[in-house]
């Protein structure tokens, strides 16, 4: 599943918002992104130690591109989102998105030659979803499911499903806990720690 994880945040898409053509175009934009993700892991030159903020950044920036990291933190958040002052939602955003590319930015770079199948994609209105398999050197097979909405102009990822299980609702289930039992300046608190654990060497 850990394995699943390193790819799911670097499979998605970033396509424009044409008739027709969004349609045909979903999956070709999902695969083009792995595709520069792989590039920018793969570079001989951004593996040498020294280079890590240089490789970190250009994946930062990547994936900071085509994840929607307020829609995520707003459906993760649930009704407690709404509560929220904008100075506490600004906040919020920022440590989620922190969280998140902190946390599996070392997963990428794990990256062995998965291999990505992509099996379906659907477009209905507004929302696009890819579905698509990672099948590991040693032949397991795991399952990936991308939702989109359109965003800017653009297919903008909202959350990404591992067998089943989606990633937001993951986050949703551990922050509504946190938020009923302890209150929601113990979230914010427990997020700021886990980013400068990250952080840490």
């Amino acid at each position: 599943m850990k394995s699943a994880f390193s790819i799911v945040l670097v499979c998605f898409c970033l396509s424009m918002a044409l008739p027709v053509q969004a349609v045909a175009s979903v999956t070709d934009e999902v695969k083009r992104v792995v595709d520069e993700v792989v590039r920018i892991v793969g570079d001989p030159e951004l593996k040498k130690p020294q280079k890590e903020p240089q490789r970190r950044q250009a994946l930062r920036n990547t994936i900071s591109s085509i994840f929607d990291y307020q829609e995520m933190a707003q459906r993760s958040l649930a009704t407690h989102w709404k509560v929220r002052t904008p100075a506490e939602r600004s906040e919020f955003i920022s440590l989620f998105q922190t969280l998140l590319e902190n946390s599996y930015a070392g997963k990428i770079e794990g990256y062995r030659n998965e291999k990505i199948v992509y099996l379906k994609e659907s477009v209905d209105g507004q929302h696009a979803e890819v579905k698509s398999k990672v099948i590991v050197p040693k032949g397991d097979e795991y399952s990936l499911d991308y939702r989109l909405a359109q965003k800017g102009g653009k297919w903008m990822v909202y959350d990404v499903v591992i067998e089943g299980v989606s990633l937001v609702s993951n986050y949703r289930g551990q922050f509504n806990r946190i938020v009923n039992n302890q209150g929601y300046p113990a979230l914010v608190k427990k997020l700021r720690t886990k980013s400068e654990e990250i952080k840490a060497p």
